[in-house]
């Protein structure tokens, strides 16, 4: 049991970073915040924002996305402070290990391995609904059966159908694009992404201005359509209405869903090795990215939901169809192309965290050295757990529909946030002589009040979700007992030291 939960010394991490299996320092505070908004503007902003005002929220997704965005704050600045303490690969996982020990390490670390697969998977997912509408400007169509999930949960009537189609072929080409440009280098991905981050804020900021023009005060009455509730607790609902399929309906429920257009400032921790000053830029880049993105995605959802009434918004390109609706079509064709790209670039930063989380484990021995500890003697970048990645993001977006993907990806996350906060209030007291370049202000209150919120929309999910999240945990306990626990570098080195 002393080993299972065994901490890894911050003098462990730091020196890890000596050896010459690391990653390449080439990225500043620009380069890491605009890693950060592109990661956080993209499926949120230009789908996410549909399903939840359709299905949940209402008009009252502007509150929903402020709720969201609170909880997002707290957990920011509590990895904030980590990210400046240890400048390593690896993110929560790489957090909880120094401060809650191995096994809560590897909960946390295959915890984000369901995030980011999954919400890759969701991200291409979207990005092919985009394209579709995007070619179908032109009068061009993919044929039916190649564009989409073969399933899909109908929330009116609270039933799995089938949807007539094999599979998504957009989102299988799209993934297995990007896993190219990120085998070949972290410089060329964020250049990339630097471009395709200028275009998508261009396009969000003429959503806002334009899209005022054209709102009308009464598609805002009702203002919760379905309460101001959405809270359950393992299946029952406690406060606020409930779906067909008995899922929690309100604005907490709503907050729940688009929670997943924030993830990504979590992203930017997972590159602090790559940072030139880690200590300063990353911080500067996971506060900055967030709140800008935060500012933007109240303004887009108040705009998008008095354009169009919440019950005709198009879940599947909500803000394209908002300006096909209002009698823009020219528009239509501008944010589709912008979408596809701010899109593209948030698929780009997904698929380039997740190796990197993985890399961070098998340096420990979790997962095994060989494949996931790979690095490319050319690129620098860890070219085996890439494509391992793309390959199964491309299937997952091809086979599994929108709406399962995002909830199972928030439930993942809100979970991540829920320990990072409880770990820097440990750390305060385990190690309160380390070095904090980044503090965050007004501990303990911060973080306790991240874990509350965060927990408090957890329970705003579905049961399902718990479901599927206990199935995937006890899936990695299982790994971890058969391999991770008898190849822990930490827990050889104890073994032999007792020797």
């Amino acid at each position: 049991m002393n080993y299972l939960f065994a901490k890894k010394p911050l003098a462990m991490l730091l020196e890890e970073m000596k050896h010459e299996n690391r990653l390449k320092r080439v990225l500043g505070p620009v380069q890491l915040s605009s890693l950060g908004i592109g990661a956080i503007i993209g499926t949120g902003i230009f789908v996410l924002t549909g399903v939840a005002a359709h299905d949940k929220a209402g008009p009252a997704l502007i509150v929903s996305f402020i709720v969201a965005g609170i909880a997002c704050i707290f957990a920011a600045l509590c990895y904030a402070e980590f990210a400046s303490m240890v400048p390593v690969a690896g993110s929560a996982y790489t957090y909880a290990y120094a401060t809650l020990g191995e096994l809560f390490a590897w909960i946390i670390g295959w915890d984000l391995v369901l995030e980011y697969t999954v919400a890759s998977a969701t991200v291409a997912h979207g990005w092919s609904h985009y394209f579709q509408d995007f070619i179908g400007i032109f009068g061009m169509q993919i044929p039916k059966v190649l564009t989409n999930a073969p399933f899909d949960f109908n929330p009116a009537t609270g039933l799995i159908s089938a949807t007539g189609t094999w599979f998504d072929l957009p989102a299988i080409l799209i993934a297995l694009l990007v896993t190219v440009v990120l085998v070949k280098g972290i410089e060329e991905s964020v250049k990339f992404n630097t471009a395709m981050v200028i275009l998508k804020v261009a396009v969000v900021l003429f959503v806002i201005v334009v899209g005022a023009f054209y709102v009308k005060p009464e598609n805002w009455t009702p203002f919760a359509p379905y309460g101001w509730g959405g809270i359950s607790f393992f299946g029952k609902t406690i406060w606020g209405q409930t779906g067909a399929g008995g899922e929690p309906l309100g604005i907490l429920a709503g907050s729940a869903m688009i929670f997943f257009a924030y993830i990504g400032f979590d992203s930017v921790s997972t590159h602090a090795e790559e940072a030139k000053n880690p200590q300063r830029d990353v911080p500067i880049g996971i506060i900055a990215s967030l709140i800008i993105c935060t500012v933007l995605y109240i303004a887009v959802s108040a705009v998008l939901t008095w354009m169009v009434p919440y019950d005709k918004i198009n879940i599947d390109a909500p803000v394209s169809d908002a300006f096909r609706q209002v009698g823009l079509p020219w528009a239509q064709f501008l944010i589709s192309a912008a979408a596809l790209a701010g899109i593209t670039s948030v698929l780009l930063v997904m698929m380039l965290s997740q190796p990197r989380v993985f890399l961070a484990m098998a340096r420990d021995g979790l997962v095994p050295q060989s494949f996931f500890g790979a690095v490319h003697e050319k690129f620098r970048t860890p070219y085996k757990s890439t494509i391992l990645t793309g390959v199964v993001v491309a299937l997952l977006g091809a086979l599994v529909p929108l709406r399962i993907l995002a909830e199972l990806v928030n439930i993942g996350t809100l979970l991540a946030f829920v320990i990072v906060c409880a770990a820097v209030l440990i750390m305060r007291r385990t190690n309160p002589e380390a070095e904090r370049p980044f503090r965050v202000p007004f501990s303990p209150a911060l973080p306790v009040a991240g874990i509350l919120l965060c927990l408090l929309l957890m329970f705003s999910l579905p049961v399902e979700n718990w479901v599927r999240l206990a199935v995937w945990l006890g899936l990695g306990f299982v790994i971890y007992f058969s391999y991770g626990r008898h190849h822990s570098v930490l827990a050889k080195e104890r073994a032999a030291g007792k020797a």
